[in-house]
């Protein structure tokens, strides 16, 4: 092993058992640390649940979107200093404050600590607050898993109403900081070839200059079913972070009434359907109340249960900037039916899952119709797909190339500083938001 470093981990918001945000800062940081480096975590609410031996240090916000009371009205008493008045007012005109006004609170943490770390690593928040790191000198670099102007664009093209396109637009006006921030930090990874052009394409950075470094699983507790262990027969599985536009999931919804109309079929959903939502119209439009189950976050024993029993995992997603619930799918040897949208290919591969084009009910639905005919189908495409994570992607293979690819971010700063290139320049204009933004 190289250098043993010190890192600072930022995550703006880390659910503990649902979203790539929580499951990649708890693996890459006991991953990291079982390497023999030093991992620091910073996040705001939701906390993540860290391995033993991982500090956390509460970065906390005013938890504006919890559950059971997203939106909330915070008391007088809770407001401590600007950066909560601005996540606040920024809240109230409808935008999405917490990107900016977590990395502000982490610059203001890590700037009298600098000594203490080799190296900040940001999970894609790309605060102006990170420019106020990068301007004292300490070496900051990013994840950006996709670009999430592409979100936006979905959501858009989704939008039933004037109003709500323009709710929308305001909501991801935080898209322009990131895209402006993630080309001025020391480095930047990202999961998969598909989005590292996205990001040059969306968010104007080089491509040469993003290294690709894709998530994983560990492979001893994501494992096949126990021998012996019947598969739930008609059991279509989807894990979705999110109910959006991105993630296909009416289109499921109605890939799967089709089936219904030929077989007994039940979908459980490993995640939630927010209220008034798409997915929630479509339960009641497609008769399908009592052939689908959403379970909300499960931790991840319950999850891998699940994965075990499922006969197929359906991700029908518009887009994907990696997915790891496929690689979760393919390491229980569970069959896929995915789509052909983003990283989706690159990741499954043409062996571990069915292709459909992103959007074609029918597509989905046929594909889903042959994996639940043919056992002898499902088997071969299991396999397949565990041997593909064990070859490709586990969080220790992962966690080895991202502190590679640290230290060869710190020699390449090391010699912009010999060499006088990465001096800020005198009278550098400070950008809104890094000592204060408007709201509005």
């Amino acid at each position: 092993m190289g250098r043993s470093l010190r890192v600072a981990l930022l995550s703006y918001r880390s659910k503990p058992h649902s979203g790539g945000q929580g499951i990649y800062v708890r693996a890459l940081s006991r991953e990291l640390t079982a390497l023999g480096h030093r991992v620091e975590v910073f996040s705001g609410q939701p906390y993540p649940e860290l391995a033993d031996g991982v500090p956390l240090t509460p970065l906390p916000s005013l938890d504006l979107y919890r559950e059971p009371d997203p939106f909330r009205t915070p008391r007088p008493s809770e407001f401590r200093d600007r950066i909560d008045v601005l996540e606040w007012a920024t809240m109230c005109t409808a935008g999405f404050p917490e990107p900016l006004t977590f990395s502000l609170r982490a610059a203001r943490h890590l700037l009298p600590r600098a000594a203490e770390f080799d190296v900040v690593h940001d999970n894609q928040s790309l605060g102006w607050g990170l420019l106020r790191l990068t301007r004292a000198g300490i070496p900051t670099v990013a994840t950006v898993h996709h670009p999430i102007v592409i979100d936006r664009a979905l959501e858009l093209a989704a939008a039933p109403s004037l109003r709500r396109r323009l709710t929308l637009r305001r909501w991801y006006a935080f898209t322009a900081m990131q895209a402006r921030v993630a080309g001025r930090l020391d480095g930047l990874t990202t999961v998969s070839e598909n989005s590292r052009r996205d990001i040059a394409t969306h968010m104007g950075a080089s491509a040469d200059n993003v290294a690709v470094i894709p998530v994983g699983i560990d492979p001893a507790e994501f494992t096949p079913p126990p021998a012996g262990q019947p598969r739930d027969p008609g059991s279509v599985l989807v894990i979705t972070s999110a109910d959006v536009a991105l993630k296909g999931l009416v289109n499921l919804l109605e890939a799967l009434a089709k089936l219904r109309t030929e077989r007994p079929v039940r979908l459980t959903v490993v995640g939630t359907a927010r209220p008034g939502g798409p997915a929630e119209a479509a339960l009641d439009r497609l008769s399908l109340r009592d052939a689908v189950h959403f379970t909300g976050p499960v931790p991840e024993a319950e999850l891998v249960d699940l994965l075990q029993r499922a006969t197929v995992v359906a991700i029908p997603s518009l887009y994907e900037g990696f997915s790891l619930p496929a690689v979760e799918a393919m390491a229980c040897a569970t069959p896929l039916v995915t789509t052909d949208a983003g990283a989706l290919p690159e990741v499954v591969g043409d062996e571990a899952g069915l292709r459909v084009r992103a959007g074609d009910v029918g597509e989905l639905t046929e594909a889903l119709r042959r994996v639940l005919d043919s056992p002898d189908l499902a088997g071969r495409l299991g396999r397949a797909g565990r041997r593909r994570v064990l070859d490709r992607y586990t969080w220790r293979s992962t966690a080895q190339r991202t502190a590679d690819w640290y230290g060869e971010v710190l020699d390449r700063k090391g010699s912009m500083r010999t060499t006088g290139e990465g001096a800020p320049a005198t009278g550098e204009r400070v950008e809104p938001g890094v000592e204060g933004q408007s709201p509005c």
